[in-house]
Parts: C-alpha cells; sequence; structure tokens
C-alpha cells in the first residue's frame, strides 16, 4: 500500500509541474551530453598524443649550397662535419635520449619528395642537389626532445633542427582547449540542473504543503514524505541521462566513426562505439547523484510544519 501511495505521489507531482518536468529532462541532457564530450575528448587527445608522440622525429636538415643560415656561413656542410654530427648522435650523452638514427641523403630526400607532390608542378621544377641532407632522429622519450635539438642547433654544418613535437604542442594545445570549453560549460549546465532540480521540487513541495503537513501530523515519517519527491526529480534526471546517453553514442557511432574518421585519415585511432559505452554509467551515477542530493537538500525547508 505504501509503494502503491508513493507511486501515486510521484505521478501527482510529473503531471502538475509538466512543464518544469521537461526542462529538467532537457537540461540534463544538455548537461550531461557535453559532460560525456568532455571525457571523450580527453580519451581522443589521450589516443592522439601515444599514437603522434611515438612516431616523432628530431629532423636534423644540414647545410646545402643555397643555406642562408648563420652557421652556414662557410657553406655546404664537409664531409668531416657530417661524421662530427654522425658521431655526437652515438655519443654516450644522447645515448639514453635516442632510439634511432636514419641518414637521408640528398638522392633519398629527392625521391621523397617526388613521392609526396607526385603531379604538382614542384616535382618538375626541383633537382637533387636543391634538397639538403638530413638526419632523422626517433626519440626514446618523445617529451625530451629538447634536449636533442639544442645539441645541435647552430652546430657547424647544420642549417636547421625541426621538432615535429612544436607542431603537435600546438595541436594538442587547441584539443585541450576545446576539452577544457566543452567541460566548462558542461559545469555551467550541470549547475543549471541543481538549480532547476531544486526550484522544481520547492515548487511541487510548496503545491502539495497542505498534504504534507498532513501526513507529518498524523505521524508519517520523513523518508515517506520526502521520497516521492526526490524520486521526481531523479526520474527526471534518469530521463536525460538516457537521452544524453543516447545522443552520444550517436554521435560517436555517426559523426566520429563515420564522417571525421573519413574526412581526416592522418589520424588512426579515433574513440570509438564502445568508448562511448563506457562512459554511459557514469553519466547516470551524475544525473542521479545530482536530482537525489539537491532534491532532498531542498525540501528540508519546505516540509517543516
Amino acid at each position: 500500500m505504501r509503494f502503491q501511495f508513493m507511486l501515486s505521489e510521484i505521478g501527482i507531482g510529473l503531471r502538475r509541474n509538466l512543464s518544469m518536468t521537461i526542462s529538467v529532462i532537457l537540461v540534463t541532457t544538455v548537461s550531461l551530453l557535453l559532460l560525456g564530450v568532455g571525457i571523450l575528448a580527453q580519451k581522443q587527445v589521450s589516443a592522439m598524443k601515444s599514437y603522434w608522440y611515438d612516431r616523432v622525429q628530431v629532423s636534423i636538415f644540414l647545410c646545402g649550397k643555397d643555406s642562408d643560415s648563420t652557421s652556414c656561413a662557410d657553406g655546404e656542410v664537409t664531409q668531416d662535419q657530417t661524421a662530427a654530427i654522425r658521431a655526437d648522435l652515438g655519443s654516450p650523452a644522447l645515448k639514453p635520449y635516442i632510439d634511432t638514427v636514419y641518414y637521408e641523403s640528398k638522392e633519398e630526400a629527392y625521391a621523397h619528395f617526388k613521392e609526396q607532390f607526385k603531379g604538382s608542378v614542384l616535382a618538375d621544377n626541383v633537382v637533387a642537389d636543391q634538397l639538403p641532407e638530413s638526419f632523422r632522429v626517433k626519440l626514446k622519450d618523445p617529451q625530451q626532445y629538447q634536449v636533442v635539438s639544442d645539441a645541435f642547433r647552430d652546430k657547424p654544418g647544420v642549417e636547421r633542427v625541426q621538432d615535429q613535437n612544436q607542431l603537435l604542442d600546438r595541436l594538442f594545445a587547441l584539443l585541450n582547449g576545446l576539452k577544457w570549453g566543452a567541460w566548462f560549460v558542461a559545469g555551467l549546465t550541470l549547475l543549471c540542473t541543481v538549480l532547476l532540480v531544486a526550484t522544481t521540487i520547492r515548487l511541487t513541495a510548496f503545491t502539495r504543503r497542505r498534504e504534507t503537513g498532513i501526513m507529518r501530523l498524523v505521524g508519517a515519517s520523513n523518508l515517506v514524505i520526502q521520497l516521492p519527491f526526490v524520486l521526481e526529480g531523479m526520474i527526471a534526471a534518469f530521463l536525460g541521462a538516457v537521452l544524453a546517453s543516447g545522443v552520444l553514442v550517436a554521435f560517436t557511432h555517426f559523426a566520429v566513426q563515420g564522417w571525421l574518421k573519413n574526412s581526416l585519415r592522418f589520424v588512426e585511432n579515433y574513440v570509438t562505439v564502445g568508448d562511448a559505452l563506457s562512459i554511459v554509467p557514469f553519466l547516470f551515477v551524475v544525473g542521479l547523484l545530482i536530482a537525489g542530493v539537491s532534491s532532498f537538500l531542498s525540501l528540508r525547508r519546505y516540509l517543516k510544519v
């Protein structure tokens, strides 16, 4: 009988404040969706970092005939300078940082250039002698690229040192900015959810203050009085979590694994539907906790007789 009474009270509360309940559902959906997007963005950035940083190289380009760098004032790199650079790459000081070293001659650089710009006008207007020799250095720890870079920058025979990490750091700074932006907006909308749930429950309690007062006078416990109100908020939050989870999974399947993966092929590892599904339980927990706690706290004032 008590269970049926609670169900009837919950039904009455949801019907009386239908517009507010719908608002709670929609705000909860948006906030949890943004929270899920932020978590997925974190996973995506981590996956991209592990993929690209493992492939990071420090490219040491040697002086050519047309080099205008200050370290190339004596002209094209000599065999002795090349040998000295090779010896430094194998020195005990740099050995802990370097995994492998690959030397690329002018002819090999020209072959790669022709392959990369095949069918372009550039491919027909560049000769092998215009391209620099280089050492491609793969690091054991990609985060330590600055050590190798500093060791060869401004060294005689070296035109420039190119750190791929500099480009990647800018990319990941942008991605991290987007991720934190999503989390910031999610935090604001979660705060709106808390306030809206509290307002809705207070309005419901106010409209039913006579019934709750009678229940208190006849000896009903606090739990019996409060539970229907708390469950109303949690039901609205549950429906919002269902919608947010569905949109998040659909977004991952169609937008990320579908359109984005086919459009941006330079990224190997994209977040999957499995990653989205792993977030779903967390969204439900957050939504139910916010609704339950805010509902419980907002009732303390309005249920006093």
